[in-house]
């Protein structure tokens, strides 16, 4: 879901010119008092872009802050996703605080993801009691959106996010079961990672704790891990069934875009070593038999890795597999040398995990070259050739079902 930014067009909308100017004089601020100033003009800004109609104001905005006004970037960012999974609402007994969260949970399997469904009411009592009980403070009220959704499914724009906290914020303040439409969810056949998320919203009267580990007055961190365990220990048995075969991992519930963040991070590796583990069983290769080539891809900075398996025999690529880059850390951190462990470092190590210890690093920047006809992404071989993937056709090419 988050991607490195990229650099946009030049032709922005008044508003998005404003956005951007204001978060510049906030980053050369050199003051709390001159920081409240900008703040507030920034937050009415985004108030009124995120109800506006539909626009792009504030994603162009940042766009046009990449790469060499980054400081301002941060800013603006930050400030844009706390508008849209926070609001204030006014409840029958007084304002609520409604903050958007999530609780993904990691899969991957050597067969084929499961095929999703809805929610059965019994499902998701099991998982509304659990975040009472585990994760939010004492009488948080909650309103969960009624199915498991993966990232294709979740908003795609600051305004799609404002209009989910909304439209579930104001059914956990009232108490009455509305939800946001949900986009179907896209073809699955074939994937063998990914990331599903729980989604509800919180709302407690203004200023109160949200979760339940701000009611700790020491040991916070031991806390949070606790609340972590007993919200997996509780709606295990509700995800063991839906992921059979299946393994799986809980990230901790927490606010809307950290957890997106922290579940593209934490998907690279898994879906790394499921499409391995995949090849070497579908085409009948061991690790040793295979050798891959790691390359940056990008415009003027790299914006992925990507990863290009072939057999020893032959410089044809059979399979490719794209470590996305992140953040701004991520992207500055690719582009220094300083001795430090690199991002191909950690995809190497991941490699070996399953057995491919032949890797090669090309240098240089390639392009991000997609196929024109089916859309495939192109990964490097040992030469360092951008080329489509063909899996030899002794492959069964058919991940299978396990149900």
């Amino acid at each position: 879901m988050s991607t490195t930014p990229k650099s946009g067009s030049t032709r922005l909308t008044a508003d998005a010119r404003r956005l951007t100017s204001l978060a510049e004089a906030l980053a050369l601020s050199g003051s709390r008092v001159e920081d409240l100033f900008w703040e507030s003009q920034i937050t009415a800004l985004i108030a009124k872009l995120l109800k506006g109609k539909p626009n792009r104001h504030i994603e162009s905005a940042l766009e046009a802050l990449v790469p060499d006004r980054m400081a301002a970037y941060e800013i603006l960012v930050e400030m844009a996703e706390t508008g849209s999974e926070s609001v204030q609402l006014d409840g029958p007994d007084g304002p609520y605080d409604v903050l958007l969260v999530s609780a993904p949970i990691l899969v991957w399997t050597r067969y084929q993801l499961p095929v999703p469904s809805p929610l059965s009411p019994k499902e998701a009592d099991t998982l509304v009691k659990a975040l009472q009980q585990h994760v939010l403070a004492e009488g948080a009220r909650v309103a969960l959106l009624p199915e498991i959704v993966s990232f294709e499914q979740m908003p795609q724009t600051f305004q799609d996010t404002a209009r989910w906290t909304l439209q579930l914020g104001q059914a956990a303040v009232s108490g009455k079961a509305t939800h946001p439409e949900v986009r179907p969810m896209p073809n699955t056949e074939g994937m063998l990672a990914d990331a599903r998320f729980v989604v509800a919203t919180v709302a407690v009267p203004k200023g109160k704790a949200v979760f339940a580990w701000q009611a700790a007055t020491d040991d916070i961190a031991g806390h949070r891990a606790a609340c972590h365990q007993q919200w997996q220990d509780a709606i295990n048995p509700v995800i063991q069934a839906r992921y059979t075969a299946c393994t799986i991992d809980y990230v901790q519930p927490d606010a809307y875009y950290v957890n997106s963040r922290e579940a593209d991070r934490r998907i690279r590796p898994l879906a790394l070593k499921a499409a391995v583990i995949w090849l070497q069983n579908a085409a009948n290769l061991r690790g040793s038999e295979l050798q891959a080539a790691i390359v940056g891809c990008g415009e003027s900075m790299i914006e992925e890795y990507r990863v290009g398996f072939t057999t020893r025999h032959s410089q044809q690529v059979i399979y490719g597999c794209v470590w996305p880059i992140l953040s701004k850390e991520e992207a500055a951190g690719a582009a220094i040398d300083n001795g430090a462990p690199t991002i191909p470092d950690e995809i190497a190590a991941h490699l070996a995990e399953v057995g491919v210890t032949e890797i090669k690093l090309i240098s240089g920047l390639a392009t991000t070259e997609i196929c024109e006809d089916c859309g495939a992404p192109f990964f490097p071989n040992a030469l360092g050739e951008m080329m489509h993937p063909e899996l030899p056709e002794e492959t069964d090419l058919e991940p299978r079902h396990f149900h």
